[in-house]
């Protein structure tokens, strides 16, 4: 009888872990990333950091290609109130100076090599409704990419690793 019982529990074990789905993603990018490191390249190839030496940050992608991306600078000034509205000229400075964050759409351009964020709201709204193309490089769980370059010459490079 316990021979019986065991294989018709082993029958039905297997029988729904062929039914089970194993998921996929649908989209190369989908997941949770985690800022390894937020540096610019200055015009002479010098590389420095952007935001600071522990730049924080987080990049959510779900499976159709929408994002959440946030990237602060850890030397950011603490307020002495406990109201923003509060806030002295150094500390909204340093908030607003210290932070990046949009959220929207992100493509792959494979053949150009491009990812295009098209973003739906931002920090800085001069970025609200605007496409950006960046240069990128996937490799494994590490992405990377350029920012274009600022008005001083600037090049911003954020590196990201993929948490799940």
């Amino acid at each position: 009888m316990k021979l019986l019982t065991g294989a018709l529990v082993a029958m039905l074990a297997g029988m729904a872990a062929s039914d089970a789905q194993v998921p996929t993603r649908g989209f190369p990018l989908q997941g949770t990333w985690t800022l390894v490191a937020a540096d610019k390249v200055l015009p002479d190839g010098e590389t420095t950091r952007d935001y600071g030496e522990n730049p924080k940050g987080r990049l959510v992608v779900d499976a159709k290609g929408q994002y959440s991306l946030q990237i602060f600078k850890s030397e950011r000034l603490r307020f002495a109130s406990d109201s923003k509205a509060d806030g002295s000229v150094d500390e909204l400075r340093s908030a607003v100076m210290g932070s990046s964050t949009h959220y929207g759409t992100i493509t792959i351009d494979e053949r150009a090599g491009m990812l295009v964020f098209s973003i739906e709201g931002s920090s800085f709204l001069n970025w609200e409704g605007t496409t950006q193309r960046r240069q990128y490089k996937l490799d494994g769980a590490e992405l990377r990419y350029k920012v274009p370059p600022r008005v001083d010459g600037s090049i911003p490079v954020s590196v990201w690793r993929r948490l799940d």
